[in-house]
């Protein structure tokens, strides 16, 4: 939803070209998170089909479609804005995941794939710093925004991988852990995600 979401805010500055959405975005996140542009066109189509963007052809031919944001899609818009972040059930993490399967294997393993996740996380960070320092005082303040919610997530990953082996170290078990399996009881087990 994101994404829609993100859509709408460019063509709230005005109609656009599905091409230039998808450059429009790209620029306004320093091409951290790229988009394909299938992906635009996808939305584009969900949006139109929900009343929240019309399309008009830009030619006789009609191979080129130029859409605008609808009175509708500005009032959603606006309601985005001011709604906190629903993000769900967190998702399936490919870090996490890997941490919670190597432990069953053996300490050494967890280590080994703890330090080379803190060797990355730390060169991430590094870049992201390097752009902050970079990108002028008085830069894109969204590019800003961004910028310190990576360095922030990235140091919160570090503190979080260090967490993981100082409990590895703390349980000084060799052996792998195997507990028994029970039923799941979250509070996110009955939360619909929204689409």
């Amino acid at each position: 939803m994101s994404v829609g979401m993100s859509l709408l805010a460019i063509l709230e500055d005005g109609p656009s070209y599905g091409l230039q959405l998808k450059n429009d975005f790209e620029q306004r996140t320093g091409g951290i998170w790229p988009l394909n542009v299938g992906q635009v066109y996808t939305t584009l189509q969900r949006l139109q089909r929900d009343g929240l963007v019309e399309a008009e052809s830009s030619n006789a031919a009609e191979s080129q479609k130029i859409y605008g944001i609808t009175d509708q899609g500005r009032q959603r818009l606006s309601d985005w804005f001011r709604e906190p972040a629903a993000d769900g059930p967190p998702a399936r993490e490919g870090l996490v995941l890997k941490l919670v399967m190597v432990t069953r294997r053996n300490r050494d393993d967890a280590v080994g794939v703890i330090q080379t996740e803190r060797r990355g996380a730390v060169q991430l960070l590094q870049e992201y710093t390097r752009l902050k320092r970079e990108t002028p005082s008085d830069g894109d303040l969204g590019w800003l925004f961004l910028l310190d919610s990576l360095i922030f997530t990235t140091e919160a990953r570090v503190r979080w991988l260090d967490s993981c082996e100082s409990r590895i170290a703390a349980s000084g078990d060799t052996a792998p852990q195997r507990r028994p399996v029970e039923p799941a009881t979250h509070a996110f087990e009955h939360e619909e995600v929204p689409s």
